[in-house]
């Protein structure tokens, strides 16, 4: 991500609005990174808190997805097999969609105040998972 079109000193920006594909009941991972205008430089992040959730509208429930810091200007997305595999339902290939985003709080950025921004939106499309583990079919 960019930050000449979605940098932090442009709040209240049009997040970057991306498509997940998850198998259900597998672990998955999207990484983003914060760059600078040169688009090498990654933007000092150590001080930011980031929270992620995904939200099935027909259950009506929301999960918190996990975020970690992997490197500088860097954070990784992780849905675990834990949480995938209660997501969607049915038998068709496409059995979900999911709605999830990515929400930052740059602790004291203004004048000792907080801002919260939301630089990445999405859908998860949750695909059916084929694999037999075994028993009577």
């Amino acid at each position: 991500m960019s930050s000449s079109s979605y940098g932090p000193e442009i709040f209240g920006a049009d997040p970057v609005n991306i498509k997940w594909s998850v198998v259900r009941g597998d672990t998955s991972s999207i990484t983003v990174s914060f760059l600078q205008d040169d688009e090498v430089t990654p933007y000092n992040i150590t001080t930011w808190d980031f929270i992620s959730t995904a939200y099935e509208k027909s259950t009506d429930l929301i999960d918190i997805l996990t975020v970690t810091k992997p490197a500088p200007g860097t954070v990784t997305i992780t849905a675990p097999a834990s949480t995938t595999k209660d997501w969607g339902t049915g038998r068709a290939s496409k059995v979900g969609e999911l709605m999830f985003d990515l929400q930052v709080t740059i602790n004291g950025s203004t004048d000792a105040l907080d801002v919260i921004w939301t630089p990445l939106i999405g859908t998860i499309s949750v695909i059916g998972d084929i694999t037999y583990t075994g028993g009577s079919l």
